[in-house]
């Protein structure tokens, strides 16, 4: 039993431009790139190369430092080169040791001892132990401003950390926490806490130091490959013949020689790669583009061999409104633009029929049907009730204009004129929530909201977020929980409240919820942090929990993330898939680790 669970949908007929765009394009500049970049490095045949999308422009990318914001690190160094401790199956429900051996508490909870495998070794020789993840948990724990990656996740619940020999570590904790391993050392989402080579780390400033120099094998892994270029368009990593895994007989090298990530831009791009098997793993695309690729690569398969093709992402998407920006500091505001959104009209038109309303800013994974159907009376409804939703508007003050203007103003108290607006950013990186505000903007504007939407490049679009630089976003950031409640809670607790200026720790809160209904719930939070996995007394605190938060509207749920990632079987099979479930299928998790290394070349 897998943790997803996707139900049959009705799907509508689809056809999309991109079918005529893909007949009449010649091989773009990005097969140039390939080529070219290509001449400066030892020749490696396509037949022993893998390519791999990595959509999305990199603000930087010269810098490794997984910690600092904006740092490039699913690009391809956390899927071959930094390995994890332990990697979450999706399909078996299992937690699959890998640089790990166990991971056990005591019978409390707040001891947690992590046993490491013997023979691992840094890309330099020098052994992976427990030296390196004391420092890393330490450096972690020593940062007051919680600004790098995980520290405000390692210090909520870390009192202090020891090595107990070289392959053991204990974890003493400040209060029991039953999902430590999984959370924060397991895959459980795209990635997890990254070990540093003490060696090259430990006189280096972790906020400034950007861990690249190429001369000098930096960045650093265990994996089993090595970054030998990195440019703006594509980055290679070629195999190590020593990696430490075949000298210990935990696994053979894998297959591919030589792993390419190519930032593959607009969908257009990515789909003509595709259609020309200069693209092996695809990130996700549009139920339109997949069929005009199929059409022209037959050897494409997704993760369902038939419709809708498509594979339950945990991260289901929303839209958060910025509660210190009025008036949308106004919980009953907030609630009356979720009134007017129309979410199976999101679904027919940005997914092409392939996802499905969200019923609460959870993911519908199996683990969590029973939390979600524990509070059917706060289910999201599907479709809208814009009369009640205008109504709430009104009861603010707020009046439809006349003649041209067709939006609701209002007079303010220093005798100006104010139009009901607000501003939708998303990433420009991903087509598919940049559809999602398409339909959103149309719906608020029908209902007399002066609605628009910006794309913004994903770093910048992820700092506005953190600072609170933004009137609304759509996004995925309620993404965590996928076989219980807890994380995905933890995010919107007070202790992650900063002002408009400072950043939020990990984007968590980045809405600035606030008040006595954010300080109940964090408290209620706090008490189903400490309890076993699947206790009696979770479901009433997380009953009157989520009751608060849906009457402040913290956020504004609407859909399923749903992922069609398209593979060629043209030069490897492989590939996880629906039939052949080893493994979940997203590529650019750290979990791609397990997929790398199943992949067997076609002779082609």
């Amino acid at each position: 039993m897998s943790l997803q669970t996707l139900p049959n949908l009705k799907l509508p007929l689809v056809t999309s431009p991109i079918k005529n765009v893909l007949k009449t394009l010649k091989p773009s500049w990005l097969v140039l790139i390939l080529a070219c970049s290509a001449l400066a490095l030892k020749p490696v045949d396509r037949a022993d190369t893998v390519i791999f999308d990595a959509y999305g422009r990199i603000a930087n990318p010269y810098i490794f430092n997984w910690m600092v914001p904006g740092a490039t690190r699913s690009h391809g160094m956390h899927q071959s080169v930094w390995e994890p401790l332990f990697i979450l199956n999706y399909e078996t429900d299992e937690i699959e040791p890998w640089l790990g051996l166990s991971f056990t508490s005591n019978d409390q909870l707040d001891v947690w001892t992590l046993k490491i495998r013997d023979g691992v070794k840094w890309a330099d020789g020098e052994a992976y132990d427990a030296d390196d993840i004391v420092f890393t948990i330490d450096l972690l724990l020593n940062d007051e401003t919680l600004s790098l990656g995980e520290a405000a996740n390692m210090q909520q619940w870390i009192d202090n950390v020891e090595k107990i020999d070289p392959l053991t570590v204990q974890f003493n904790l400040k209060a029991p926490n039953p999902r430590f391993q999984l959370d924060y050392f397991s895959v459980r989402v795209w990635g997890n806490v990254v070990i540093l080579p003490q060696h090259v780390w430990q006189d280096k400033d972790p906020f400034t130091f950007d861990n690249f120099d190429l001369s000098r094998g930096w960045p650093l892994g265990t994996g089993p490959y090595r970054l030998v270029q990195a440019t703006e368009t594509e980055f290679l990593y070629d195999r190590r013949e020593d990696w430490w895994g075949l000298e210990t007989g935990f696994q053979d090298l894998p297959q591919p020689k030589r792993l390419i990530w190519v930032v593959t831009g607009v969908e257009e791009n990515r789909s003509l790669l595709a259609a020309n098997s200069e693209l092996d793993a695809v990130g996700g695309i549009t139920l339109g583009a997949f069929e005009a690729i199929s059409a022209m690569n037959p050897n494409m398969v997704a993760w369902k061999a038939k419709m809708p093709y498509v594979w339950l992402d945990p991260c289901p998407r929303q839209i958060s409104l910025n509660h210190t920006i009025p008036p949308w500091d106004q919980s009953d505001m907030r609630h009356a633009i979720s009134l007017i959104i129309d979410r199976r009209q999101i679904v027919e038109i940005a997914y092409e029929g392939t996802s499905f309303p969200s019923k609460s800013i959870f993911v519908a994974y199996q683990g969590m049907k029973p939390y979600i159907d524990a509070i059917p009376h706060l289910w999201i409804p599907e479709t809208s009730d814009v009369d009640e939703g205008k109504r709430l508007v009104e009861a603010r003050g707020w009046r439809l204009g006349s003649g041209k203007n067709k939006f609701y103003q209002k007079k303010m108290s220093d005798g100006s004129t104010r139009t009901l607006s607000i501003n939708l950013q998303t990433s420009a990186a991903g087509i598919e929530l940049r559809r999602v505000a398409d339909v959103v903007v149309e719906q608020l504007r029908a209902a007399g909201i002066n609605a628009s939407n910006r794309a913004i490049e994903e770093a910048t679009w992820n700092d506005n977020k953190a600072f609170g630089n933004f009137e609304g976003v759509v996004d995925w950031d309620a993404c965590g929980s996928v076989n219980e409640p807890w994380l995905t809670m933890n995010r919107y607790t007070n202790q992650f409240y900063r002002p408009i200026g400072e950043r939020a720790p990990g984007n968590n809160n980045f809405v600035r919820w606030q008040g006595s209904k954010a300080d109940r719930y964090s408290q209620l939070v706090t008490q189903i942090g400490v309890l076993p996995l699947g206790d009696s007394g979770i479901e009433t605190l997380f009953t009157e929990a989520m009751q608060l938060f849906l009457e402040d509207q913290v956020v504004i749920p609407l859909n399923q993330a749903i992922m069609l990632i398209p593979f060629d079987t043209t030069y490897w099979t492989g590939w996880p898939t629906e039939t052949n479930n080893y493994i979940h299928p997203p590529m650019w998790w750290m979990s791609a680790h397990r997929v790398i290394h199943n992949l067997k070349k076609t002779g082609r």
